[in-house]
């Protein structure tokens, strides 16, 4: 049962949207928007209707946990959740399309790949331009709403796993500590040995580096 005096994400907005007669609410976010390399990826969290207490009350915003607690957590939610999609866009198309517009592809694949067809959508941060399900979006929603609070968990530990391969892949930049976000140590790695292909060309620091080759 959820500890009282907690103060992280709670299930008031899906239960709100269940007595509406709403059925399968899915929450919505997004890892790796700001990182210099990786993909973005995205994961969409269908809640259950009938078991609306999670086990864990330890569950909250990916970014406040680190990565025992992530995991740990990843296999609660995967177990715990009706249904789970993920989605995830590519370096070279975020260059191509821009990150907001690579965001939101990664979130409609997500929605996609689930293998049922939500009818709630709760979405941290802004809704999806042109949606066919109905939605909301939420403002810091990964703090507030649990179901989008899970999915910030899935997609964080996804991507996390991938950029851990990648530096498997490409050992003499650090992947699989900064995750292929702006950190000094990653900065210092790209001035000395240059960017990749996993890199985005389109952000500033990539950008710059490129046009000195």
């Amino acid at each position: 049962m959820r500890n009282k005096n907690h103060r992280g994400p709670d299930l008031q907005v899906e239960t709100e949207l269940l007595s509406r007669g709403f059925k399968y609410i899915t929450g919505i976010d997004e890892v790796g928007r700001g990182a210099l390399a990786g993909p973005v990826v995205a994961a969409a969290v269908v809640i259950p209707e009938n078991n609306m207490l999670p086990v864990y009350d330890e569950i909250r915003d990916s970014k406040e946990m680190n990565a025992v607690e992530r995991e740990t957590a990843f296999e609660v939610i995967i177990k715990w959740a009706v249904d789970i999609g993920v989605g995830i866009v590519s370096p070279q198309i975020i260059d191509e399309i821009n990150i907001l517009g690579a965001t939101r592809r990664a979130m409609r694949q997500a929605i996609s790949n689930l293998s049922l067809e939500p009818d709630y959508l709760l979405i941290d941060g802004w809704p999806l331009p042109r949606s066919p399900i109905s939605q909301q979006g939420v403002i810091k929603g990964d703090k507030r709403c649990f179901s989008i609070a899970c999915a910030s968990i899935i997609a964080k530990v996804v991507r996390d796993r991938i950029m851990i391969d990648f530096d498997k892949i490409f050992p003499h930049y650090g992947f699989a500590v900064h995750k292929g976000y702006g950190t000094k140590k990653h900065l210092q790695c790209l001035n000395q040995n240059g960017p990749i292909e996993i890199h985005r060309f389109s952000f500033a620091p990539v950008r710059d580096l490129a046009r000195l080759i």
